[in-house]
Order: C-alpha cells, then structure tokens, then sequence
C-alpha cells in the first residue's frame, strides 16, 4: 500500500541537481537532458574531491605544494593537480564537452572524441582558496558552463573571450562541514547538500536571495596600504560605524556563500601597482557575479558590471565587488565620487 506520510521526504530525496535542472527547463529536449548530463557529471567531481578532502591528513600526496607553477606563477598545491584531474576525467567520453578550461592548464584541454557531438565548453577553479587546505579551512570548487562557438579548429578558445552574460550555467562547490553545491541556469539559484548516507546531492534551498543589505564586509585588510584611496575611504568609513562585522577566511566561495545567505559585501580590488586585481574573470569572478545577480544582489569592478567585462586573454584577472545591492553600491559611490582627503 502506498504510504503518502513517507512521500514528501521521498520526493525531496529525490531532488537531486540533474533532476532539478530538467524541471527549471521544463523541457526534455536535447539542451536540458545535456544540462542535466552536465549537473550530474560536476556534482560527481564534487564527490570525488569532498572524499579525497575528507582523508587528507591520512593519505600521501594530498597535503602540501606540487613542486610547479601553474600560468599565472603561482605555486601549485597537490590538491590543485588532483582535483584539475578529476573534472578531466569526470569529463572524458562524455560526449558534453570539447574544451575544458582551467586556470591551472595555460591552454584549454581539448578532448577530441568529444568534439564532434559536444557543444559545451567547462571552465572552471578546481580549487579554490587552496591556501586552507593544509590548516583544514573551507576550500571550494568554482565552475561555468559555455556553449562552444564556431569549430574552433586553431584551438585557441577565442570564441571564450566573452562578457559572463554568455554563460549558460555556473555555480560553485563548498568544501566544508557539509559539501554544498549551489547553481543557476539563469532561473535563480538554489543550493543542495552532499547527504552521505545517500552519496548524492539533494535540494537543501530553492530560489535563494541574498539580502538588500548584510553587516558583513568581507575583504584582504592586509593590502590596505597597496590600495587606492576609495578603497581605504570604504573600508575606514565601515570601522567608524556601527553594524558592521569583517570576516574574511582567504577562500571565495567561502566568503560568498556567507554573503549570499546573511548578505554584506566581498572585496577584492586591484592595487595600485596591479589593478586588475588577482582574481581570475573567466574561472572565479563571472561565475559567482553570474549567481550574485540571479540571486538579486550585485557585481561590480567599482565602474561596470562583473557581467559586461569582455576579457582579451584566457587568464585575465580583474577586480571585484561583490554582494547585496545597497552594500556594493556603497562601495561604488566611494570609487565613482571620491572623497577629499
């Protein structure tokens, strides 16, 4: 006999991302069944990185750096190496995607069985915030969805060089007491969590907004002197008033997911002697502008939108402000009418 009490926890369980992308396209046509496809295949790399972060202190050659540089000079983390692995081979033979592209490989990886019938192209951060993990703080996953234009035969990716408006799909993984994973097809956002006892992601919140305004402000106040005076005139004005709370952890999804629930704003402005900034536009700050503004808050470099930027190269950095409308407005009006000192 059917038991209709036990039904809606069922049916929660069985909301997992691939089914919940199929009923935000309404459809299932080819597009939605391959987003699906895609959903399922980024939460099962999520998987595979959550488990390897969950042994790390019991495993070999999971803490600690690689030994290499990636493009941009930075060192690398082993964790780094092992989690841009796992989204290459989560990816293989999957007939989705032609080009994966990451900010730890200098050129896209092109799987070439792939290209025939694979019309997306993955970008993502593989790890994020990779400086944590060998004091065991949150770290994360950020990920974006393109469709491939043209044939793209020199294999540059310059087809990729577009504003974050051209994304079909993005969201990021949280690494932390729980494994979370948050996305937007552009229908809003909504976050689900890892259950173990299942090994599956299930729909934890639905059509998620962050908040007009939040107490937190979320940046590097190392770098206060290397920034310009609008920036040290926001974050002086903040220390002279009451209600606001500085948290900062060295992670991004980190400090975004606290924001996107509590609301506030996350900066990471340029400096004066590099000021586009260290974050990376294609791998971190479109993907997460991209949830920002689905989730009705707001991403700015200070003068435009996150989303309008047009990058010229693959790893083009740039500045950030990110978070709940009055907040990045706020710190906009700082850069844009600059105080008298």
């Amino acid at each position: 006999m059917l038991n209709k009490a036990a039904l809606p926890e069922l049916q929660r369980d069985c909301l997992t991302p691939s089914r919940h992308v199929l009923e935000q396209c309404e459809s299932f046509g080819a597009q939605a069944q391959d987003l699906s496809a895609l959903m399922s295949r980024i939460g099962l790399a999520g998987k595979l990185i959550a488990r390897r972060l969950s042994r790390a202190g019991l495993m070999e050659n999971v803490l600690g750096f690689a030994g290499s540089t990636n493009v941009q000079g930075e060192a690398v983390k082993k964790m780094d190496v092992f989690a841009n692995q796992v989204f290459i081979s989560v990816f293989e033979k999957s007939g989705l995607v032609c080009r994966l592209a990451s900010e730890e490989m200098e050129k896209p990886y092109y799987i070439p069985e792939n290209c025939p019938i694979g019309r997306y192209t993955l970008l993502y951060d593989p790890i994020d915030g990779s400086s944590n993990i060998d004091v065991n703080l949150n770290v994360g996953s950020i990920f974006s969805v393109r469709v491939q234009q043209g044939d793209d035969r020199e294999q540059t990716g310059a087809d990729l060089l577009q504003n974050g408006r051209q994304q079909i799909l993005a969201g990021y993984i949280l690494y932390g007491p729980a494994t979370v994973l948050v996305y937007s097809l552009g229908k809003g956002v909504h976050i689900f969590t890892l259950d173990p006892s299942l090994g599956e992601f299930i729909l934890a919140q639905e059509n998620v907004r962050m908040p007009e305004h939040g107490p937190v402000y979320s940046t590097n106040e190392g770098n206060f002197w290397q920034w310009e005076d609008p920036i040290r005139d926001y974050v002086r004005y903040v220390h002279r008033h009451e209600g606001y709370t500085a948290r900062y952890s060295g992670a991004l999804v980190g400090d975004f997911h606290r924001i996107l629930l509590e609301g506030g704003v996350f900066l990471y402005p340029g400096t004066r002697k590099k000021p586009e900034g260290k974050l990376r536009l294609l791998y971190e700050t479109a993907p997460l502008s991209f949830i920002a503004e689905q989730a009705g808050g707001r991403a700015s470099t200070g003068t435009q939108p996150i989303l309008d930027l047009v990058p010229t190269s693959l790893h083009q950095r740039s500045p950030i402000i990110v978070g709940s409308p009055e907040d990045v407005a706020l710190v906009e009006s700082f850069i844009q009418n600059p105080r008298e000192s």
